[in-house]
């Protein structure tokens, strides 16, 4: 009996059921729900700043929806055992879905608990800090806050939905690590489509993944100062929409549809180190893009442009940054055998990745990075 021949992998695209954004779209959550044809208890695992700016509007505006709001304070960190806590308190009050309101792990937890139970997932982001709304992966992080894994789900969001008025009163410094996170969106795609690698759905990315990713970069060079002085402000104006439907809706898409590269691992291999435990997802994948920009050998040109851009947002651009001392060899090893772990995405290069070429690129971003600061 011969073999099956080989057959080239699929293309694959997948993005949430529906995308709501604007200012006040708090308010025309329930309509929303109630549209899906869901009724009854939805659980919501709302972050602080969620439940403070948030739950009054839910529990005034949806029992005229038919649906009932229980919302259940999110514990801080994506770990297998917040999930299993919520899916316990979901089980009993037997819901019909489940919400994540906040920033990302709060809606990476609530993703998890909701794939568990068996019930659609729904995204309203407080913040525009990560891409992780529009996804149908969880980052996945143990006891002492290092990355654990990624948990993948059969299923996005039925809806994400997100209320610009909020987003406009949220601290600048996420929106700023939310830049970060969705800047190295184009980078990283573009580097699967030339490695010919699998995307973060098992395919090979479409035209149409890729497309997303860089048009998701043109808007963050395009609007990220005038987004940013709108948020100093706290108002809603055209600059800052593009910018949140960037790093929330496109980075979403680019993410996963173009797939990720060295910047991400470069991510999860400083979460192994404590220092850099008080800095943000997005904060540490800027670092992480220039890192993989120099490991690349791309043009000068390019690195500048992003370290410049970088710079004048308020983004990372050396290891002092992300709070690595460039010395500090331990520090150094443990972040670069995290970074090209197995299964890692660095491995999505054209080319082997070794730890000790993560970590001379490391050392040749922070030295780029110093020189634009001096």
């Amino acid at each position: 009996m011969t073999n099956p021949p080989q057959r080239r992998p699929l293309t694959v695209f997948a993005s949430p059921g529906r995308y709501v954004q604007g200012p006040g779209a708090t308010h025309e959550l329930g309509c929303e729900i109630e549209r899906l044809g869901l009724q009854g208890a939805v659980l919501i695992v709302a972050g602080r700043h969620a439940r403070r700016e948030l739950e009054p509007i839910w529990q005034a505006s949806w029992p005229s929806h038919g649906l009932e709001p229980v919302v259940e304070a999110f514990g801080g960190q994506c770990t297998a055992a917040e999930i299993d806590r919520l899916v316990a308190i979901g089980s009993a009050r037997q819901v019909v879905a489940v919400i994540g309101a906040g920033g990302g792990k709060a809606v990476d937890t609530a993703r998890g608990v909701a794939d568990a139970l068996g019930v659609p997932s729904i995204s309203t982001p407080t913040l525009a800090s990560t891409d992780a709304p529009c996804s149908a992966l969880s980052v996945i992080y143990d006891s002492e806050d290092s990355f654990e894994a990624f948990r993948f789900y059969p299923h996005h969001p039925v809806l994400v939905l997100v209320d610009t008025e909020v987003i406009a009163r949220s601290p600048k410094r996420q929106l700023v690590a939310g830049i970060g996170d969705a800047l190295a969106t184009w980078y990283e795609a573009r580097t699967v489509r030339e490695a010919g690698s699998l995307n973060q759905l098992g395919g090979l990315p479409t035209q149409s993944g890729t497309a997303l990713a860089k048009l998701c970069a043109e808007i963050l060079f395009a609007d990220g100062p005038a987004a940013c002085a709108a948020l100093d402000a706290g108002v809603v104006t055209p600059a800052l929409e593009r910018l949140v439907e960037a790093n929330t809706l496109l980075s979403g898409l680019g993410f996963e549809n173009g797939g990720l590269a060295v910047a991400h691992s470069v991510y999860n291999g400083l979460t192994a180190v404590p220092s850099s435990r008080d800095y943000f997802h997005g904060e540490m994948v800027a670092f992480g893009l220039i890192t993989q920009l120099v490991l690349e050998g791309r043009a000068q040109s390019e690195i500048d442009a992003v370290i410049n851009y970088q710079q004048a947002i308020g983004l990372p651009i050396t290891l002092a940054h992300v709070g690595v001392v460039s010395d500090d060899d331990e520090a150094l090893k443990a972040i670069s055998l995290r970074t090209v772990a197995p299964g890692e995405t660095c491995h999505n290069e054209p080319f082997p990745v070794s730890a000790d070429a993560v970590r001379a690129a490391m050392l040749g971003a922070d030295q780029l990075g110093r020189r634009a600061s001096s």
